[in-house]
């Protein structure tokens, strides 16, 4: 399913850019229950620590410089930076390294036979475009512990009296939520909003949500409406 939104960088006002609607987030553990559910015959525990060794394996080969073809794709490492000279050494304040996923067949041949429904104009129009971590200077993929973070978007101005408005992180293997205080928040605009990341917040990957009743400088709506932001973001 697919939803519209407004295209605003366009001189056309009818111009609109397409968004999947989330119908659900699955887990390891959900992945493993469907999997019993289909299969009677597996056993629960066995897939979990067959899946835990794999998967400490591949990342274990990964480091050690393999590509690695593991589960819905294959993974390589790349690197960041610019060496200057034929023998520079390598500088961690210059140079990273980075994974990059390749889908397999299987999931590209999948994607290409979807059937799209596309259900017209979003109701609210509230959606998150990008976030942008000041402190590595990275888009959708970092959070820095106590540094500054920008949110694009539209109607993502966080407003109206429900408690459950604000900014929320949540860990996608614990399960921690972190509902950032309001106080955390620096610019609250329509467009954008900027919010230091808790100092104290433990690694991990973490999901984005923002909860508001904003529709329009004049209007709130009566009942507050999230936002899931599409991305993990390591922390």
């Amino acid at each position: 399913m697919v939803e519209l939104y407004d295209l605003t960088i366009t001189d056309r006002k009818d111009d609109r850019f397409g968004r999947t609607v989330t119908t659900k987030s699955l887990k390891e553990d959900d992945l493993i229950h469907l999997a019993v559910s289909r299969r009677t015959d597996l056993n629960p525990s066995t897939l979990r620590s067959s899946l835990n060794i794999l998967k400490e394996v591949a990342i274990e080969e990964l480091a050690n410089g393999a590509s690695v073809y593991f589960g819905l794709g294959y993974f390589n490492l790349l690197v960041n930076g610019v060496f200057v000279g034929d023998h520079a050494p390598w500088d961690p304040s210059k140079h990273s390294l980075h994974v990059k996923a390749t889908p397999i067949a299987e999931v590209r041949n999948v994607i290409k036979n979807i059937h799209v429904n596309v259900l017209g104009m979003a109701q609210s129009g509230l959606f998150i475009n990008s976030v942008f971590d000041v402190t590595s200077g990275e888009e959708n993929t970092r959070l820095t512990s106590g540094g500054g973070v920008n949110i694009s978007g539209s109607k993502i101005r966080i407003a109206g009296d429900d408690p459950s408005n604000g900014i929320y992180l949540t860990e996608q293997h614990t399960g921690v939520i972190a509902h950032l205080a309001a106080t955390a928040v620096i610019v609250n605009e329509p467009s954008k909003v900027s919010f230091i990341v808790p100092a104290a917040l433990p690694s991990g990957d973490w999901k984005l949500s923002l909860t508001t009743q904003f529709s329009n400088n004049q209007t709130l709506l009566k009942e507050p409406r999230t936002y899931v932001f599409d991305y993990v973001l390591t922390a």
